[in-house]
């Protein structure tokens, strides 16, 4: 019998079938999906600006002499009409997630190489996400309309919570009790990548957790009642931190043990 490499030739010719017809459809997912992130990302950013562009226009019918007067205050509409579009753009995008289901999924293992739909709508959903962090996160984090806008988009928030960071990801997938404070530079996500898996799971914060700047807080983590992260510290994935405790370092390790605690991670 005539072969191909270790294979029948009828074999060989099923496998590189089999493999075209697959590279194919994994062509299509990432065709389909970049072009309908586009479309979404363009509807949401008009209806943003809609706004924003009728606010900056109603100046203009305005009689103002002279004419360098009337320039200085188009340009000062500039700021109002700016912020506008960010509120917008929060909101829009906020419900568009919520309306097409664009989540990260809890408890998954998605292999990227596969490119299944759970990871291109994982996808599409930090993509807009990171749209309002760029366009609209500078402005108001560390403010309530931060706050409102991850809770908007999926996020378990309780009251007063402070998110002072850029780098809080996959929204649907955080539970944070009353008066949580998220310090400036926190990386705070549902997700990891591992060898080419992409991993998820919730991160609980109870009340009152005090995370300190510049920290990394893995999946699934779960941090108790009260406990304080000191800044620049690393909570592994998979860890729980004890209530009404201090903790800091990499890998953190508790920094009050004389006062009635064990030494570590719980």
């Amino acid at each position: 019998m005539v072969t191909f490499g270790s294979y029948p030739r009828s074999g060989a010719m099923a496998l590189y079938s089999s493999a075209s017809g697959g590279r194919l459809r994994k062509g299509g997912r990432i065709a389909w999906t970049v072009v309908s992130a586009l479309a979404v990302e363009s509807a949401i950013f008009g209806l943003a600006v809609v706004p924003a562009v009728l606010l900056w226009e109603w100046p203009l019918g305005w009689r103002i002499a002279p004419h360098g007067a009337r320039v200085v205050l188009l340009a000062m509409w500039l700021i109002p009409a700016y912020l506008l579009f960010a509120l917008c753009l929060m909101a829009w995008s906020a419900l568009a997630m919520r309306l097409l289901h664009w989540r990260t999924p809890p408890h998954a293992e998605m292999r990227i190489a596969d490119l299944e739909w759970s990871l291109l709508h994982w996808g599409r959903y930090l993509a807009s996400a990171h749209v309002v962090r760029l366009l609209a996160g500078t402005l108001f984090r560390a403010t309530p309309l931060w706050t409102c806008y991850h809770r908007l988009n999926g996020a378990r928030l309780g009251r007063r919570v402070y998110i002072n960071s850029l780098t809080v990801m996959d929204d649907n997938l955080l539970e944070f009790g009353d008066d949580v404070v998220i310090g400036d530079g926190v990386h705070l996500s549902g997700h990891t990548v591992e060898g080419g898996i992409v991993r998820t799971a919730p991160v609980r914060l109870g009340s009152g957790v005090t995370i300190g700047v510049g920290s990394v807080i893995g999946i699934g983590v779960e941090v108790g009642e009260g406990a304080q992260v000191g800044a620049l510290s690393v909570v592994a994935k998979h860890h729980t931190l004890a209530p009404h405790a201090v903790y800091g370092g990499v890998p953190v390790r508790r920094l009050d043990a004389g006062r009635g605690g064990g030494s570590g991670c719980g």
